[in-house]
C-alpha cells in the first residue's frame, strides 16, 4: 500500500465523486461549501477584505480569478490570498477540534479561484474541496506532532489547498508530490497564540496559507521540485494510509457566532439564560464564567477593532446578553464603547475550570452563572457550542446561518439562488454561475 505523498498524490487523482465519494461526505461538503460561501461574502464587509483586495489589485494583477463582491479580478495567487484573507475575516468559518484550526478557509479560496480559471462544475468544485480538506486536516495532525508547537492554520492548510488545487489543474502524480512539499516547505509557520494575545489582522495566517498552495502548484507545474512533505515521513503513514476510507471532514464542527470559538460556548450559555429567564442587563449583579484555560487567555477588555471583538471573552458575553446573538454586528463597530456593555463586562469573573480544561480540545465546554440584583443565581449547567461534530446541525441550520451571515451584503433572491445552486441535483451546472452571483 502507498503511503506519504505518493498516496496523497494517488487520492488527488483517484478521488471521485461518483465512485468513491459516500453520500454523507457528500452532504457534508455542501454544507461546509454553503457555510464557507457565507463566510466570505459576510467578510466583503471588512476593513480587511478592502485592503488586501487592493493589494491583490496592485501587486498581483491579472484576470484569472475574481475577488468576491468587489467587482475586481486579479491573478491566481493575488486573488486565492484576497479571498482567504476575506474568508476568515470575521472568524466565522468552520473548524477542526483536534488540529484547532481552519481547513476550510485555507482550502476554499484556492479551490474557487482555480475552479473559476479552469471552469470547473460544481460536482468537480466540491470533490476538489473534499480532498482538500482531508489532506488539510492530516497535514496540521502531522505538523503539531512535528514541531510540538500550535501553529495557526495556514501552516498545515496550504497543503490541503495545494491538493485541491493540484486536482483542479490536472497536475500529475510527480508534480502533485512536489506541490506538497513546495507547499509545506514555505508555509507560513505562524504562531497562533500571537494574535490571541495581540489581536490583529495577522490571525491565523490563512491568506497566506491559501496563497502558499496554489503558488505551490503553479511552481510545481513548471517543473519546480520540492518533494517530500511532513506526510512524507514514515512516523505520519497513519494519517496517509486511511485516505479514502476515513473522512476527517466528517468531523468539521461549524460556528453561530462571528469570534473565537472557545468563546462560543460562554456565548451559547448566556443566550440561553437571557431568553429562558427573560434576564435583561438591568437586573444583572454578577456574571460568573467557568471554562478552559484557552479560553480564559481571551481578552477581558473592551475592544476598540473587529479583531480583539473577535478574540474577546467578556466583550461577546456582553454583546450577546444585550442583542441576543453575536454576529457581523457586533463586531464591525456599531457596539465598541457602549455603556451598558461595558457595565456587564466589569460584572463579569473568568475561572478556569480543571474539569473543562482535561477536555480541551476534544470537547469546548463552559458553564455560565448570573446573579441578579434580588439574588436570585441561575446557572447554564454545562455548556458546549451549537455546530459540533458529535452534534451535528442539518442543512437547514447551514442555509439559515448563510442567509443571516449575507442579508446585509446581497438581497435575497442571489441569496436563495446560491443555495439553490450548491444544493441542486444539477452538480453539472458551471461554478461560473455561483460566482457571477457574488459579483457587484
Amino acid at each position: 500500500m502507498l503511503m506519504g505523498d505518493a498516496r496523497v498524490a494517488e487520492y488527488i487523482k483517484n478521488t471521485s465523486w461518483d465512485e468513491t465519494l459516500p453520500d454523507d461526505v457528500k452532504k457534508q461538503v455542501v454544507k461546509c461549501a454553503i457555510d464557507l460561501f457565507g463566510a466570505v461574502i459576510a467578510g466583503t464587509m471588512t476593513l480587511t477584505s478592502d485592503i488586501m483586495c487592493k493589494i491583490a489589485c496592485r501587486y498581483y494583477p491579472g484576470t484569472d480569478a475574481s475577488i468576491i463582491l468587489k467587482g475586481r479580478k486579479a491573478s491566481l495567487s493575488g486573488v486565492a490570498m484576497a479571498n482567504g484573507f476575506t474568508v476568515n475575516a470575521l472568524d466565522v468559518d468552520d473548524g477542526h477540534r483536534l488540529v484547532k484550526g481552519h481547513p476550510g478557509a485555507v482550502v476554499f479560496p484556492a479551490v474557487l479561484a482555480a475552479g473559476e480559471f479552469k471552469d470547473i462544475t460544481i460536482k468537480e468544485f466540491l470533490t476538489a474541496l473534499v480532498i482538500g480538506y482531508e489532506v488539510a486536516i492530516r497535514s496540521g495532525l502531522a505538523l503539531h506532532s512535528h514541531y510540538n508547537f500550535y501553529h495557526g492554520s495556514g501552516s498545515w492548510g496550504a497543503l490541503g489547498a495545494a491538493a485541491g488545487v493540484s486536482r483542479i489543474m490536472g497536475l500529475d502524480a510527480k508534480k502533485a508530490v512536489h506541490a506538497l512539499g513546495i507547499a509545506e516547505y514555505h508555509a507560513p509557520l505562524t504562531p497562533v497564540m500571537r494574535p490571541v494575545a495581540y489581536p490583529s489582522m495577522n490571525k491565523d495566517g490563512i491568506g497566506w496559507g491559501t496563497m502558499t498552495g496554489m503558488m505551490a502548484v503553479l511552481m510545481a507545474d513548471e517543473g519546480f521540485t520540492g518533494k517530500p512533505s511532513l506526510l512524507d515521513l514514515s512516523q505520519f503513514g497513519y494519517l496517509t494510509q486511511n485516505l479514502g476510507n476515513e473522512h476527517e471532514i466528517m468531523n468539521i464542527y461549524f460556528k453561530p457566532y462571528t469570534c473565537c470559538r472557545w468563546a462560543h460556548p460562554a456565548i451559547s450559555a448566556v443566550i440561553h439564560l437571557r431568553n429562558k429567564y427573560s434576564l435583561t442587563p438591568d437586573m444583572i449583579k454578577k456574571i460568573d464564567i467557568s471554562t478552559f484555560a484557552a479560553a480564559a487567555s481571551l481578552s477581558e477588555k473592551m475592544p476598540e477593532n473587529t479583531e480583539e471583538a473577535q478574540y474577546s471573552l467578556l466583550y461577546p458575553v456582553a454583546a450577546a446578553l444585550i442583542e441576543g446573538e453575536f454576529g457581523p454586528g457586533q463586531v464591525l463597530g456599531e457596539l465598541f464603547g457602549v455603556p451598558d456593555i461595558k457595565v456587564l463586562m466589569n460584572k463579569s469573573v473568568i475561572r478556569i475550570d480543571k474539569r473543562f480544561d482535561s477536555e480541551f480540545p476534544a470537547k469546548r465546554l463552559c458553564e455560565v452563572l448570573i446573579t441578579t440584583k434580588d439574588d436570585k443565581v441561575f446557572s447554564s449547567g454545562v455548556f458546549s457550542s451549537a455546530g459540533e461534530p458529535d452534534d451535528p446541525v442539518g442543512l437547514d441550520w447551514i442555509i439559515a446561518k448563510f442567509k443571516w451571515l449575507v442579508k446585509d451584503v446581497i438581497d435575497s433572491k442571489r441569496a436563495d439562488d446560491i443555495i439553490k445552486i450548491l444544493t441542486g441535483s444539477d452538480q453539472e451546472c458551471k461554478l461560473r454561475e455561483v460566482i457571477q452571483l457574488m459579483s457587484v
